[in-house]
Protein backbone atom coordinates (compact mmCIF):
# COMPACT_ATOMS: atom_id res chain seq x y z
CA UNK A 1 0.00 0.00 0.00
CA UNK A 2 0.94 3.36 -0.77
CA UNK A 3 1.67 6.01 2.60
CA UNK A 4 -1.44 7.69 1.75
CA UNK A 5 -4.60 5.75 0.75
CA UNK A 6 -7.92 7.48 0.38
CA UNK A 7 -9.55 4.39 0.60
CA UNK A 8 -8.52 3.70 4.23
CA UNK A 9 -8.85 7.24 5.42
CA UNK A 10 -12.39 6.85 7.08
CA UNK A 11 -12.41 11.02 6.64
CA UNK A 12 -12.32 10.73 2.86
CA UNK A 13 -15.65 9.24 2.59
CA UNK A 14 -17.66 11.70 4.86
CA UNK A 15 -15.60 14.34 2.85
CA UNK A 16 -16.97 12.65 -0.74
CA UNK A 17 -20.79 12.80 0.89
CA UNK A 18 -20.54 16.06 2.54
CA UNK A 19 -19.21 17.20 -1.35
CA UNK A 20 -22.08 15.21 -2.88
CA UNK A 21 -24.59 16.06 -0.91
CA UNK A 22 -23.91 19.07 1.11
CA UNK A 23 -22.02 21.21 -1.35
CA UNK A 24 -23.03 20.19 -4.41
CA UNK A 25 -23.79 22.73 -7.32
CA UNK A 26 -22.81 25.94 -4.64
CA UNK A 27 -20.51 28.63 -5.73
CA UNK A 28 -19.18 30.68 -2.95
CA UNK A 29 -17.87 34.29 -2.91
CA UNK A 30 -14.37 33.33 -0.91
CA UNK A 31 -13.06 30.60 1.80
CA UNK A 32 -14.76 31.57 4.76
CA UNK A 33 -18.06 30.99 2.78
CA UNK A 34 -16.89 27.71 1.78
CA UNK A 35 -16.13 26.83 5.64
CA UNK A 36 -19.30 28.12 6.50
CA UNK A 37 -20.72 25.68 4.40
CA UNK A 38 -18.50 22.84 5.44
CA UNK A 39 -19.65 23.30 8.77
CA UNK A 40 -22.97 23.56 8.46
CA UNK A 41 -22.88 20.39 5.74
CA UNK A 42 -21.21 18.44 8.72
CA UNK A 43 -23.45 19.24 11.28
CA UNK A 44 -26.45 18.48 8.95
CA UNK A 45 -25.00 15.09 8.49
CA UNK A 46 -24.13 14.43 11.91
CA UNK A 47 -27.79 15.15 12.49
CA UNK A 48 -29.13 13.12 10.16
CA UNK A 49 -26.69 10.11 11.13
CA UNK A 50 -27.46 10.56 14.72
CA UNK A 51 -23.50 11.41 16.01
CA UNK A 52 -21.93 14.76 17.43
CA UNK A 53 -19.67 16.83 15.58
CA UNK A 54 -16.88 19.08 17.54
CA UNK A 55 -15.21 21.54 15.93
CA UNK A 56 -11.44 22.23 16.72
CA UNK A 57 -9.93 26.03 16.54
CA UNK A 58 -6.23 25.54 16.29
CA UNK A 59 -3.75 28.42 16.92
CA UNK A 60 -2.46 30.70 13.95
CA UNK A 61 1.05 31.20 14.43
Amino acid sequence: MPPYCSEMNRIEEQWHQLKTHEIAGRMFEDEYDLALAIMDGMEARSVKGGYTVERFKFNST
